[in-house]
């Protein structure tokens, strides 16, 4: 992958779909995507405390570099493992069509 096509990927900024539903259960959240008044089940997923901390970054305003800096900031990892897991968990959720992009 470019260099361009790596600043062009962080600048992207996601928003949650509408249709879902997030609970906190014990030690992790559950995400429970709708379709109409029926539970995808194919697509509920599962999140530990540093994918719930990048999910509640996916509001519209965060770009996928500001999240990376945000997580850097709260968890001991190094910047370029977190970068990896950030990229990878983003387009797990947009493959997942629980995210989409936001035109800024």
């Amino acid at each position: 992958m470019t260099m361009k096509s790596d600043l062009h990927k962080t600048q992207r900024v996601y928003r949650k779909i509408d249709e879902l539903v997030d609970r906190p259960i014990a030690d992790e959240t559950i995400l429970v995507p709708l379709k109409g008044k029926l539970v995808d089940m194919q697509k509920i997923f599962s999140l530990n405390p540093v994918a719930v901390f990048i999910w509640e970054k996916l509001d519209g305003n965060n770009d996928v570099a500001e999240i990376c800096r945000l997580v850097t900031n709260d968890f001991e990892a190094e910047e370029k493992q977190i970068k990896k897991d950030v990229d990878a968990f983003v387009q797990e959720l947009v493959e997942a069509e629980l995210i989409v992009e936001v035109n800024v």
